[in-house]
């Protein structure tokens, strides 16, 4: 196998980096060639069964997959004559530093994504390439497509433009998660979780980690990439996951449990802010603009009229990207929650596996002693009841509260 080094820090199994290695150079050779490639529908020649336009990257969230998919965008723009995917070109460095003019990364951040979205992404690939051989698309939360924002993107995906690739990524386990009509016209890439061994690597090599640091936050994370380094990295997620943890400890002080969960969601609510509001001024101010709203002088205010509808779809996004926010990162905390009666578990059955929190097996080793087997296991129901909850608009709090009453229930404290 080649050394592409833009592939060198994927934990991506070796048969994947090899299928997009090939994908790119075959790619680099059509375009020497003036060709086209296959086309998402084509049967493809010999060459062209390593290249399709359309792709889907599917796995578990944190697997890894919008890495990997930077990373053959990379390699695709690629200008290094000798090695595809070099990593030390200017296309490559730019691609991995999301600044490439031809290489466009949609990550949306609303509970779904809508028609008029898939409208901007359909006119993105429609453009030619301007610095580099090919332009290339890459969707986040694919599976997050509304029927209609699909039917949109099918056209494009099912017959591309000539000098345009399209990858799609997807947080699941199953592609049949994405609509039939878009997976049935991709090429299909499955990029497993990574083991706890490779996600060390990968934060040692970056630079700034020492080796325990990174082995702790590949465990917690339960091998997910991207929240091992922001764990490893950020003070504030390292905080939160002791807080979450220490609930589970609460749960035997009465009240002390649900001022905890009140905390923890108003922290969140705050970093929230924190995080989202600069983003939402900006594009307030941007789209204030584009209206021409501000300008004086004859006609301006006829040619305002109308505008609030705009105004007010932009902070409907807004207000949903909140709504996200605020969810995803109550759902991680309940999923580190859920690692430790997990390791509570595995510390009453004996079993020799490793613990997802083993800086914390002194509080695993107590609810294995306090708390009954069968507790244990209903606490994980309290959990994923919980995350279903979130899925269906109900508040945080009265989730979290609800949460907290079900875990002393199986504790059996009053």
């Amino acid at each position: 196998m080649s050394n592409s080094r833009v592939f060198d820090n994927l934990a991506s199994p070796p048969a994947v980096v090899q299928t997009l290695i090939d994908a790119a150079t075959t790619a680099r050779q059509i375009a020497r060639d003036g060709g086209a490639g296959a086309g998402a529908g084509d049967a493809g020649t010999a060459r062209d069964s390593t290249f399709t336009h359309s792709w889907l990257f599917t796995g578990p969230p944190g697997s890894g997959r919008s890495v990997a998919a930077r990373a053959f965008a990379a390699a695709l723009v690629c200008s290094d004559p000798d090695e595809v995917g070099c990593g030390r070109c200017e296309h490559c460095r730019a691609t991995l530093a999301d600044t490439h003019g031809d290489v466009v990364f949609i990550q949306p951040h609303e509970l779904s994504i809508g028609i008029d979205l898939m409208r901007t992404v359909v006119d993105d690939a429609a453009r030619l390439p301007t610095v580099s051989n090919w332009r290339v698309i890459i969707l986040e939360n694919a599976d997050r497509l509304t029927e209609p924002a699909g039917n949109a993107l099918l056209k494009t995906v099912e017959e591309p433009p000539e000098r345009t690739i399209i990858i799609l990524c997807a947080p699941s386990t199953d592609p049949e998660d994405i609509m039939v009509t878009l997976r049935s016209r991709c090429r299909h890439v499955y990029i497993p979780t990574p083991t706890i061994e490779q996600v060390t690597r990968i934060l040692v090599s970056e630079g700034g980690v020492a080796e325990d640091d990174a082995r702790l936050a590949a465990a917690s994370s339960g091998g997910h990439i991207g929240r091992a380094r922001h764990l490893v990295h950020n003070q504030k997620v390292q905080v939160r996951r002791a807080n979450i943890l220490n609930l589970s400890e609460l749960i035997f002080h009465g009240d002390q449990a649900f001022q905890a969960v009140n905390s923890l969601i108003k922290g969140i609510e705050k970093e929230m802010v924190e995080t989202l509001e600069p983003l939402e001024e900006q594009e307030r101010e941007k789209l204030e603009t584009s209206l021409g709203m501000g300008s004086r002088g004859k006609g301006v205010h006829k040619a305002l009229q109308g505008t609030g509808g705009q105004l007010k779809a932009l902070e409907d996004n807004q207000k949903k990207r909140r709504t996200r926010f605020l969810r995803d990162a109550l759902d991680l905390a309940l999923i580190d929650l859920a690692g430790i009666y997990r390791d509570a578990l595995v510390v009453a059955s004996g079993a020799e596996v490793g613990l997802t929190h083993p800086d914390m097996e002194g509080l695993s080793t107590e609810l294995a002693t306090k708390v009954t087997p069968e507790g244990l296991l209903d606490c994980l129901d309290a959990i994923n009841k919980s995350r279903e909850y979130f899925g269906q608009n109900v508040r945080p709090v009265v989730a979290m509260d609800a949460l907290v009453g079900r875990l002393r229930k199986a504790y059996k404290v009053r």
